[in-house]
């Protein structure tokens, strides 16, 4: 992965760590995270790391994990590392591009994403996909746009007082 760009200075107010906790939470409620078994951990402003455990479930007829299975934890981290750096509104994904380098197999993986540039309206951020031997099997970078709503007004974000 590219080094990635220093972060907008408003992105880290003072309540950032209990922004990030209420991402977190957010993750764990989503309905679609029910069908994976993952953890995700905002590390930073404008950085995410998501751990996931794949087995045979997540496999197309190959053998190896099927590419949707690529996408959602790319996009994920990705998605993640961007809105860690925005407080106001929940972010939606308006492209993406992967890179498939590798096959994955059964076991754990972890995505990691880094806030690339924007700050504003638009987004852009990156993730790279390892598997349990530590070799990149993915990567994939996203644009994000603000969404019209309140991350405080949906049910998984919440925030710790």
């Amino acid at each position: 992965m590219t080094t990635p760009a220093t972060p907008p200075d408003s992105a880290a107010p003072a309540g950032a760590s209990a922004h990030f906790r209420a991402l977190e939470a957010l993750y764990a409620s989503a309905p679609i995270n029910q069908l994976f078994e993952s953890r995700l951990e905002i590390t930073g402003s404008g950085a995410s790391r998501i751990h996931f455990r794949l087995d045979e479930r997540h496999f197309h007829a190959g053998g190896a994990v099927h590419g949707t299975s690529y996408f959602k934890m790319l996009d994920d981290a990705a998605f993640y590392a961007a809105n860690s750096l925005v407080t106001d509104r929940f972010l939606l994904t308006t492209a993406f591009n992967l890179l498939f380098t590798r096959p994955l197999g059964a076991g754990e993986a972890v995505a990691e994403g880094r806030w690339l540039s924007g700050q504003r309206r638009v987004l852009i951020a990156e993730a790279r996909l390892i598997d349990a031997s530590g070799e990149e099997v993915a990567r994939g970078t996203g644009t994000f746009m603000r969404s019209r709503f309140a991350l405080t007004s949906l049910p998984g974000y919440r925030v710790a007082v």
